[in-house]
């Protein structure tokens, strides 16, 4: 679609779990040299304070009965925070014509009651999905419709505006991947639990990422586009009709770059200075760790995706490493997830 001949302004939300290589695939992207395309210092990641207040206390995992009014109240402010400056950055990125690109984990706009749901079933409830929805401007229309796959927190109205993108990974390399992760996170004070159990049930899944691939094929009757991560690794030709079709400039790839002490992966601050001081300082903690490869390196690095994944072979490698409670609670998330990575990858973009 384009006005007087050029690109319309736009929103392109990728949309990853932790682990799958994103962050490798927005330095690959090149955002910031993208024409007419603004992101944050995060590239995105509005909603991670909200997610944080959601999994504090152990939230996550209690009965719908046992949450207060008072912790809905503090989630959904903190929705509504991140939702508020996220409708800023976009006015003001469409107001001077570009682009906002923006990238989140699946689980991070979700709707908290989505996660309470799928533990306890639905005998469980009520499960109490209002309180948690975010209020969005009268621009987007009259009415707020949540169609069976928007567990979000936004409305389809709101949801309608964004082109999605998507990243996958194996689930035998992304899982055991997140433990390790929160695990260093943990040591440095960020999170109060060894591994918290909410987090390790939202972000070790494919869950949401499928719900919400199905609900955009709903919206718009087309898969909408995805990547593997093997393939942003091993298949240039992949990434770039991935990026023509989602209406970027393949010229601006980047497969090499030089070694850096800290991520560059945005434009500005406005994310980060959107935190309190010591949330910022737990993130800045927390990226420091999740993105360790990535300032390490100086290109793709094409032995971080083995070609053939055994799961029953790995399993007895974390049984190794992580002891047999955490193992079991890996090998049991990674053959969970596997019908919906098999549907996921069988969409992926090929050449």
């Amino acid at each position: 679609m384009t006005m007087n001949g050029h690109p319309s302004p736009r929103r392109l939300l990728l949309v990853s779990v932790p682990r799958t290589a994103s962050n490798l695939l927005l330095k690959i992207l090149n955002i910031p040299d993208q024409p007419h395309t603004v992101t944050t210092d995060r590239g995105g990641y509005f909603f991670y304070d909200a997610f944080v207040k959601a999994v504090k206390d152990g939230r996550l995992t209690q009965c719908p009965s046992d949450w207060t009014d008072d912790a809905k109240t503090d989630v959904q402010s903190a929705f509504q925070e991140c939702f508020d400056h996220l409708e800023e950055s976009c006015n003001l990125a469409e107001g001077e014509g570009n682009t906002m690109f923006a990238k989140e984990h699946a689980f991070w706009f979700f709707n908290p009651m989505a996660s309470t749901q799928a533990i306890y079933g639905d005998d469980k409830g009520p499960y109490d999905f209002s309180s948690f929805r975010v209020q969005v401007p009268d621009a987007y229309g009259s009415t707020r419709t949540f169609s069976p796959n928007n567990q979000t927190v936004f409305p389809d109205e709101y949801l309608r505006t964004w082109t999605m993108l998507f990243i996958i990974r194996h689930p035998a390399i992304v899982f055991p991947s997140f433990c390790r992760a929160m695990t260093k996170v943990s040591k440095i004070g960020v999170t109060n639990d060894a591994i918290d159990l909410g987090t390790l049930a939202t972000n070790m899944t494919l869950r949401w990422t499928r719900i919400l691939f199905d609900w955009c094929v709903e919206q718009t009757g087309s898969a909408p586009l995805l990547l593997d991560a093997h393939d942003v690794i091993h298949n240039p030709g992949a990434v770039a009709k991935f990026c023509r079709l989602a209406g970027l400039d393949p010229n601006k790839l980047k497969f090499e770059w030089e070694k850096t002490a800290q991520a560059d992966s945005g434009s500005d601050d406005s994310a980060a200075q959107n935190s309190v001081p010591q949330q910022r300082d737990n993130w800045d903690a927390a990226k420091s760790i999740m993105l360790s490869t990535l300032q390490g390196s100086s290109g793709v690095m094409k032995d971080k995706q083995p070609g053939v994944i055994d799961i029953a072979t790995e399993s007895k490698k974390w049984r190794a490493e992580f002891g047999e409670e955490m193992a079991m609670i890996v090998e049991k998330a990674v053959n969970d997830a596997m019908p919906d990575y098999e549907y996921l990858k069988a969409n992926r973009v090929t050449v």
